[in-house]
């Protein structure tokens, strides 16, 4: 195997493993048992943890946007453009874990790779928001950035639950997607007094909500 083909091997154990896990818990032990080398052949290839994750931080934010722009690209060829929000999930098919690498609440500022994701996050955030209702070119500066707030996290959310059942295709996952977030955002506005008072404690029901009473 020559060098170039093991780094490939390398770079993609680490990948799964800092997407799995984090960059804080992440374990070189597992990435070099799972690339079948030995941690001292991590350090001789990458110089040390933080330049293994720089390099998978590069790998995945180059990969997830050369597919983001290859799928837009390709059925544009063919006439029949998916919608944005499948361009995410087709871009992300069986590769869940390069999302997770990005977007990392575990990653610290001070690490090397902090910067790279900085700027994919920018760049794919770009891309991202084609899903984006064109309604909100006309909000506020504070609701436009609650609804990527909101889009984000959900988005997110979704890919952390796919990643954990990578048989489900694309399209069955934009039409999940679709499907249950139309009525939780009714469900959300159209719930009334009735319904949260049942489901309200027991004994916050028999008090009430307005009732005054003193803490015991």
């Amino acid at each position: 195997m020559s060098r170039a083909e093991r780094e490939r091997q390398i770079l993609d154990a680490a990948t799964v493993e800092f997407g799995r896990r984090g960059y804080a818990y992440a374990s070189l032990t597992d990435i070099a048992s799972a690339a079948g080398v030995s941690r001292p052949l991590l350090y001789a290839y990458f110089g040390s943890r933080d330049g293994l994750h720089s390099a998978c931080v590069r790998q995945a934010g180059s990969i997830l946007i050369d597919s983001l722009s290859r799928v837009r690209s390709d059925s544009g060829a063919q006439g029949d453009y998916p919608s944005p929000l499948a361009t995410i999930f087709i871009a992300l098919e069986r590769r869940t874990q390069y999302w997770s690498t990005i977007y990392d609440h575990t990653l610290p500022r001070s690490s090397p790779g902090y910067a790279a994701a900085q700027e994919f996050q920018h760049v794919l955030t770009t891309m991202s928001a084609l899903c984006l209702p064109d309604t909100i070119a006309d909000a506020d500066s504070d609701d436009r950035s609650l609804l990527h707030a909101l889009w984000f996290s959900t988005i997110s959310t979704t890919i952390s639950w796919w990643s954990e059942r990578p048989d489900k295709a694309p399209q069955e996952m934009v039409e999940r997607w679709l499907r249950l977030l139309a009525p939780l955002s009714h469900a959300a506005t159209a719930s009334g007094p009735r319904q949260l008072d049942y489901a309200l404690p027991t004994r916050a029901r028999r008090q009430g909500c307005g009732s005054r009473h003193e803490p015991r």
